[in-house]
């Protein structure tokens, strides 16, 4: 696996990324450190939390020439949150230069005028900020990206979705024809492909393979809630383990603060996270989160992607999102850095469709309830399918093994699907051998022929 010690950069972005303990590369990081640090246009297609941020920071860095007083990088992102965390990622490198690297971070709900201030006295080296608030600087002539010779367009596909794109068009068309853009995006929707082709010439184009869609330490639970009050589910669920810090998902802003309310006439301390906030509010909320002052956290699916909050042990969706996309945004907001971590998602009968494309996508499921204070694995979805398998296997006398060995009467969850896992390597092993068994045969065919 490769290194940064690897790459010649710049001693001081050395000594950032030993600070912090960065040492191998992500997969994204050794496709895109070696393109981007020659100047080539990148189209890079990556999940969220795989490492990308260094992928185009470290050569950004490496660039920069502090002794120009002017915009040399221009990065945004759809949110105030997505900026604010590239901002803290970018200040921690430049922290290390023995020359000053100015760092501005650009979003709503700041002091406007007060950065229009600042800018008369001197430009930014690296710009990071949300698209409306820069377009807006540019604006009122305050702030001068003609000079800047980068472009990153972060969470691409997310940005066209908040109706964002539009203004990033008219960032990039006042910057420089020989600009080197780097646009990532976790999908390439069609219209954001009519983005790309008027600004990118030949680019590199690298897409990243998630290994797996979800964490492989993340245990998937559903809960039927067919006739029951999915609130008074998920307090029993909150204080069922007193998880280190619990993200619950509604899919609407009305019914986040309903669930919240419900939670706190419960006695909980809980904090709320939807579009509705003020910027104050929401930074000030995602602060008080930070430094563990809450220990559940009610949101909308804003917090599934434009978030990262550490330490998340357990993920609860009161519902399924409209986009299936978006369940993978919500789960893995836990079970990150190694760590373990639980998602319960609340379904019916009528969510069956949308779970059978969630596991065709490789997502794996338990079915479980609460009962008399227990998490208890219940008849699976499929049990009448599992049944029918059970009946082909009985012939099989290791199939028969496994599931006798497997009998007991307290059982923890998950168990079936390790035991079905291990029921469906045993069948593709037979298989290869009746295959290889099957060409032995054949080739003695034909050498007696």
């Amino acid at each position: 696996m490769k290194k940064f010690t690897e790459f010649s950069l710049k001693p001081f972005i050395k000594e950032a990324l030993a600070d912090l303990k960065f040492e191998t590369l992500t997969p994204v990081q050794a496709e895109v450190l070696p393109v981007a640090l020659k100047g080539h246009n990148l189209i890079v297609q990556s999940q969220t939390g795989s490492g990308k941020s260094h992928s185009f920071l470290v050569p950004i860095f490496e660039k920069v020439d502090p002794s120009l007083n002017e915009v040399q990088v221009v990065i945004t992102a759809p949110s105030r949150e997505l900026a604010t965390q590239l901002f803290e990622a970018s200040r921690q490198i430049a922290s290390f230069s023995s020359e000053e690297i100015r760092v501005v971070n650009y979003i709503g709900g700041t002091d406007k005028h007060k950065q229009m201030e600042k800018l008369d006295n001197a430009q930014p080296h690296v710009v990071i900020g949300t698209p409306g608030r820069i377009f807006d600087l540019m604006s009122e002539n305050k702030l001068w990206v003609q000079t800047a010779g980068i472009m990153v367009v972060d969470e691409a596909d997310m940005t066209m979705d908040l109706g964002f794109l539009q203004v990033v068009d008219d960032i990039a068309s006042r910057l420089s024809r020989d600009l080197q853009l780097m646009v990532f995006s976790a999908t390439i929707p069609q219209q954001l492909e009519v983005f790309l082709n008027k600004y990118v010439s030949a680019p590199k184009v690298i897409q990243i393979q998630p290994k797996e869609v979800l964490a492989s330490k993340i245990d998937n639970y559903l809960i039927n809630t067919k006739g029951r009050n999915r609130e008074e589910l998920v307090y029993k669920l909150l204080t069922l383990g007193h998880p280190y810090l619990a993200l619950v998902f509604c899919n609407t802003k009305k019914y986040a603060d309903e669930v919240a309310q419900y939670l706190k006439e419960q006695g909980l301390k809980v904090a709320t996270i939807h579009g509705d906030l003020t910027p104050r509010e929401r930074k000030r909320t995602m602060r008080q989160i930070k430094d563990l002052e809450y220990q559940y956290v009610v949101a909308s699916d804003l917090a599934a992607r434009g978030i990262d909050i550490p330490g998340i042990s357990m993920v609860i969706n009161t519902e399924l999102p409209k986009e299936l996309e978006f369940f993978v945004h919500r789960v893995g907001r836990t079970g990150r850095n190694q760590l373990a971590g639980t998602a319960y998602t609340f379904v019916t009968p009528d969510d069956d469709q949308a779970i059978v494309a969630l596991e065709k996508k490789g997502i794996e499921f338990t079915q479980v309830d609460l009962i008399r204070g227990e998490i208890r694995e219940v008849a699976s979805r499929h049990r009448r399918s599992e049944r029918e398998d059970t009946k082909k296997d009985k012939d099989d006398p290791t199939v028969v093994a496994m599931i006798n060995r497997n009998k007991k009467r307290k059982v923890k969850p998950g168990y079936k699907r390790k035991l079905n896992y291990q029921i469906k390597e045993h069948k593709r092993q037979e298989a290869r051998r009746t295959k290889r068994e099957q060409n032995r045969q054949a080739r003695k065919a034909n050498r007696k022929k």
